[in-house]
């Protein structure tokens, strides 16, 4: 099964489920579903940050510094961080990811999912899903602030919604 024949749950602006669809279908008539945003960082605190694939349905070949995805039908955010954190980043065993909160992403051209973001240690080395990852490496915060500012990389822009309310949400 490709991931635009997944079953994901459709969400109203307040997060509460009001049907299923494929997501391809999700995507290509801007329903509202729920996502997950996953900050990895390595023993170092360094950042997971990655270039996303030319076959991903959005944002294809961008770059992002958060793993994640889509919340599957009936899933809890709770899960679907660790799995997606697990399968994008290759690993198994990873400590559950602790939950930092949620905001409503909307860019105002159909695209719009409440995400939930997350933050989660991984201990040892990485092998990143191939389907999933082109680029990968870890980057101090210093060094991705750089990237975002230089305009070198393009990034995801539901990534850096979430890095911003991530750094507002530190204070």
């Amino acid at each position: 099964m490709s991931s635009a024949d997944e079953i994901i749950d459709v969400v109203d602006e307040n997060d509460r489920v009001v049907g299923r669809a494929r997501r391809g279908d999700a995507y290509a008539r801007g329903l509202r579903h729920r996502c997950v945003f996953v900050w990895a960082r390595d023993p170092q605190g360094r950042v997971f940050v990655h270039r996303r694939t030319a076959s991903k349905l959005v944002f294809p070949s961008l770059h992002d510094m958060f793993v994640g995805g889509v919340v599957g039908a009936g899933e809890s955010y709770d899960d679907a961080a660790l799995r997606e954190a697990e399968e994008e980043l290759g690993v198994s065993g990873l400590p559950r990811p602790e939950y930092l909160f949620t905001f409503l992403y909307d860019d105002g051209a159909g695209r719009t999912w409440w995400s939930a973001v997350y933050e989660v240690r991984v201990a040892g080395p990485v092998s990143p899903q191939a389907e999933e990852v082109a680029w990968y490496a870890f980057l101090s915060e210093g060094e991705l602030e750089g990237r975002l500012g230089e305009g070198e990389w393009e990034f995801v822009p539901d990534g850096v919604a979430a890095y911003e309310r991530l750094r507002a949400w530190r204070g």
